[in-house]
């Protein structure tokens, strides 16, 4: 065991203290600064009098779990000051069959989500016209606005954000969007 030295005897006696502790409320009282290490103590110590900083994280001293930059895309959509309510909508998952599907089983392709190429997204939009619909579609997100309404909706499946195709029926009120799903692994699982 060469190359231990005061050191690694610091942190056994530290990591000896911390398993001997049977109370959380002793603990406090027995255990030096030594053994209260955390994720920082790991790799070799900074120099004394030299200030060390990183540019890849900046410590914050609040109590988050997560900062505004770190949020997924699409987040900046969802703007809790906007008074506009959402409108009713549902989606719907569609596959193209045939009689040989149908029938004879020819293809791999069952009832289960795995065997959809598109995605229906119906969204009703009561006393709206079609020039005031504005949609903007992203590879998991889909941003709908108009006077009236908003909606944010985070898309169960990544979609193919140019091939899709959007019909607004203004007689009932409702905007029908179908986007092609995009699966990396679809051209060998639906041959």
């Amino acid at each position: 065991m060469e190359g231990l030295g005061v050191s690694s005897l610091q942190s056994l006696q530290a990591l000896s203290a911390l398993l001997s502790q049977e109370d959380d409320d002793e603990e406090d009282k027995k255990v030096g600064p030594s053994a209260q290490l955390g994720p920082g103590h790991i790799g070799p110590a900074a120099k004394a009098g030299k200030e060390v900083t990183t540019t890849a994280y900046t410590k914050r001293n609040t109590k988050d779990i997560w900062c505004e930059e770190e949020v997924a895309e699409a987040s900046h959509y969802e703007d809790l000051t906007d008074p506009r309510p959402q409108p009713d909508y549902e989606i719907i998952l569609k596959q193209s069959v045939g009689t040989e599907d149908l029938f004879l089983g020819m293809s791999r392709k069952d009832p289960s989500s795995m065997c959809c190429e598109a995605m229906l997204v119906r969204v009703q939009l009561p006393d709206t016209k079609a020039a005031d619909v504005v949609l903007d579609v992203k590879e998991t997100f889909l941003d709908l606005r108009t006077p009236k309404y908003k909606l944010g909706l985070h898309l169960p499946h990544p979609v193919h954000s140019q091939k899709g195709k959007a019909q607004f029926y203004s007689g009932k009120g409702q905007l029908e969007v179908t986007l092609l799903m995009n699966r990396p692994m679809d051209s060998i699982n639906l041959q």
